[in-house]
């Protein structure tokens, strides 16, 4: 039996960023499944994104609300949920306190996706570029995790400021503390 801690050679091949691409591609898939099709089902999708990430398009208010991170709910109420595989972007209509909003998110801004209803997600770390866009490296270099099955409730919201339909923004933070509280029992 091989020693367990044996050194390997270092990869002249990048299959870390081969896996993180194909992995961002399963968040593209449904993405666009839902904006062809809709959501089947009781299927509802938590996307994260860095909103500190060069290209990302939001209302000043929310940026303020939201300076680094920001999870948005995909379910009841969105429009004109888009991605646009040439600019590597998605965007969507949704309404902030009963004010319509359309968001552009650069793909590369994704930081987690799931979708509890079939307990899958995705986790993502994102580097912000401190660069300009344009003089900025090809990307960041990251892995893709997959992330533990989540509970069927899904995150905390919180209270809905309108309609219980409205689409509710949940902060990454109040999801952590959940799953950690979820694992403890």
């Amino acid at each position: 039996m091989a020693d367990d801690h044996e050194q390997h050679p270092e990869s002249l091949l990048p299959y870390d960023d081969w896996t993180m691409e194909a992995l961002r591609q399963v968040v593209v898939r449904a993405l666009r499944y839902a904006a062809e099709n809709g959501l089947p089902g009781e299927h509802h999708f938590y996307l994260t994104f860095r909103t500190d990430y060069p290209g990302v398009e939001m209302p000043t208010r929310l940026r303020s609300q939201y300076p680094q991170e920001m999870t948005i709910v995909l379910q009841h109420q969105f429009w004109d949920l888009a991605v646009d595989p040439e600019a590597e972007t998605m965007s969507v209509g949704l309404s902030f306190g009963g004010v319509p909003t359309t968001l552009r998110v650069p793909l590369a801004a994704v930081t987690a996706f799931a979708d509890p209803f079939v307990r899958y997600g995705l986790r993502f770390p994102v580097e912000v570029p401190t660069a300009p866009p344009a003089e900025a490296a090809p990307g960041p270099q990251v892995e893709a995790e997959r992330v533990p099955p989540l509970e069927t409730a899904g995150p905390p919201t919180p209270e809905p400021e309108t309609a219980p339909e409205e689409p509710q923004v949940v902060s990454l933070d109040a999801f952590r503390r959940r799953t950690a509280s979820k694992e403890k029992e």
